[in-house]
């Protein structure tokens, strides 16, 4: 049967809703309005650090998320530095450095909780050059569209990373085979993915879309700036140097 959305909300209600259903959802419950965990996120986040340029780099982006600890955990195991944006961009960007935590503290660090006493935090000036980024999805399709939960953070950080004139780098996503759609819409200031990862295939997307350039401002309202103060210092950056 197709599964063509005409809208994202439809999508990630069809999604959290079969993967209850199906019984591969895991702790956080419900799975509805998260990012879904899913039974097989280990072996998903393995088979996504053995494909280039994750297998091979030293400094990525990952999402807080629950299905993604698997992946922050086997990542800061291999020797890569991982940054994970605080929740709702509140607190901005911290710096997980695993030459600093101790390998069994690592499952700790990688957790939202309890990581907090193993990160550091970074300014913005001070991101450095990322080697690739993983987000978390609610849906994906394999010509590389995806939906988060419908609050657009994982996009605004993409797009802030590009307002700081980092190039842009390969994204991934890591779900269950569950969350593969036919179609779902795209919004031009969405992060394109190159690839897809889950618990039983890798899916390299041919032709990702473009790129977003820059942060578009005129999606956020004085109340986004204040609550997600990073962006009021991207902007005073931003003004300062115009």
């Amino acid at each position: 049967m197709a599964r063509d959305f005409a809208d994202k909300s439809a999508a990630r209600q069809w999604i959290w809703d079969r993967l209850a259903a199906e019984g591969v959802a895991r702790f956080p419950f419900p799975p509805h309005g998260r990012i879904p965990n899913f039974a097989g996120a280990k072996a998903a986040a393995a088979r996504l650090l053995e494909i280039e340029p994750w297998k091979s780099a030293t400094a990525i982006k990952v999402n807080p998320d629950s299905p993604q600890r698997p992946l922050r955990a086997e990542a800061l195991r291999r020797g890569i530095t991982v940054f994970v944006p605080t929740p709702r961009l509140r607190g901005g960007f911290k710096k997980l450095d695993p030459r600093r935590i101790p390998p069994d503290k690592i499952q700790e660090a990688a957790g939202l909780s309890r990581g907090d006493r193993w990160s550091e935090e970074m300014a913005l000036a001070d991101m450095p050059a990322l080697d690739a980024i993983v987000c978390g999805s609610v849906a994906v399709t394999r010509d590389g569209r995806r939906c988060g939960k419908g609050e657009g953070y994982s996009d605004l950080e993409f797009a802030i990373l590009r307002e700081l004139g980092h190039p842009p780098v390969p994204v991934a996503t890591t779900v269950h085979d569950l969350q593969i759609v036919d179609s779902v819409p795209r919004d031009p200031t969405d992060q394109p993915l190159s690839v897809i990862a889950t618990p039983t295939q890798t899916i390299p997307i041919k032709r990702p879309a473009a790129a977003p350039t820059r942060i578009d401002w005129t999606r956020l309202s004085p109340e986004d700036l204040e609550e997600m103060p990073i962006l009021a210092e991207l902007k005073r950056m931003r003004i300062s140097n115009t």
